[in-house]
């Protein structure tokens, strides 16, 4: 049974930056590419950013790139996503998710999700 549990969320203003862990039980964590999606009220939820087992490779949708970088820990189990120059628009809650694969869908393994709110 995989578990996943996010941290690092809050509040900040336009500008600031935030650092998301998403910490995972199993001894296979190395073997699964990782995702971030987020859900802001009223919208679907979107693959934000994703990364391979290894770390060498990653995407982002095409409204964090430049301001948003996935990586991973696989000695520590962890996933993070760091944010910098925040925007409004970036408020939602963000989930960690073990993808089916690199550049595949979401699979049942969620975490419970880390509320971000930038204020304006």
């Amino acid at each position: 049974q995989v578990q996943l549990v996010e941290s690092g969320g809050g509040l900040v203003q336009a500008g600031g930056s935030l650092r998301l862990s998403c910490a995972a039980s199993g001894s296979t964590f190395n073997k699964y590419a990782m995702g971030w999606f987020r859900q802001a009220p009223g919208k679907e939820r979107e693959l934000v950013a994703q990364i391979s087992g290894s770390g060498y490779l990653t995407n982002y949708v095409q409204s964090v790139k430049g301001r948003f970088t996935i990586s991973r820990d696989n000695a520590r189990k962890t996933v993070y996503l760091e944010m910098i120059s925040l925007k409004p628009e970036d408020t939602a809650v963000y989930y960690c998710n073990r993808l089916n694969g690199y550049g595949l869908g979401p699979s049942q393994y969620w975490g419970q999700g880390t509320q971000v709110t930038v204020s304006s």
